[in-house]
């Protein structure tokens, strides 16, 4: 099957798109896509790949489903595009930024200037119906993404996993903790966040410590 995604992670899931899931997934896809508003844009679906090659990923954000409301997704996980108001969760990661890095408040929400610093914004569904949210789960994207997580651990070294809630966290058992790093926290959504879950956490001032204790470029969050 030929999926239009970066060649630097085509060249490292080229076996997966052939699978049966993946083309039953396919399929699934280019129907809804035929009959409903989903989100991302088609050529967005794999833009959190497209943003940030493979050998330059030195953090991942793992999220769960992507924005469902118009022109808010982008293909990365907790983005919306230039110009869109913050959605709560992204509003609660800039608040947080701004008191751990000093950093402030920025204008946009669109995470595309992380992600190729080398910051993979990995949601674990990459699709949704409009409106419907959760509506592409369970139709074989969490395999797919599982299995670039997978190939992320065991092909890459010193990576730095940022795991925010309940779900996120469960990712954990796919990562070789001997050779990458895991941070985890609360979810940034308010429901979290206002019980005292999420502020705090210094995330992001503590990935940079770690990148530098590993002599890699640090993120310019």
């Amino acid at each position: 099957m030929n999926v239009n995604i970066d060649p630097s992670w085509q060249h490292h899931l080229r076996q997966e798109f052939e699978l049966a899931y993946f083309h039953q997934l396919a399929q699934f896809v280019k129907q809804e896509y035929g009959q409903h508003t989903c989100y991302p844009k088609g050529k967005e679906i794999f833009a959190a790949f497209d943003h940030c090659p493979f050998h330059d990923t030195k953090v991942v954000v793992i999220g769960q489903d992507p924005y469902h409301g118009p022109n808010q997704a982008n293909g990365l996980c907790f983005s919306v595009k230039d110009g869109i108001p913050h959605p709560p969760s992204l509003v609660n990661i800039f608040k947080e930024i701004k008191v751990d890095v000093e950093k402030p408040y920025p204008k946009s929400g669109n995470l595309e200037r992380w992600a190729q610093q080398g910051v993979l914004l990995l949601n674990a569904t990459l699709t949704v119906r409009a409106h419907q949210a959760g509506s592409h789960q369970k139709k074989g994207w969490e395999q797919f993404t599982d299995a670039v997580i997978k190939i992320i651990s065991s092909e890459l070294e010193g990576v730095v996993f940022l795991l925010w809630g309940g779900f996120a966290k469960r990712k954990s058992n796919l990562i070789d903790q001997s050779k990458h790093h895991i941070l985890t926290s609360g979810h940034p959504s308010p429901l979290s966040a206002n019980r005292g879950f999420w502020f705090g956490n210094q995330h992001f001032s503590k990935t940079n410590d770690l990148l530098s204790q590993m002599g890699k470029p640090l993120i310019s969050w």
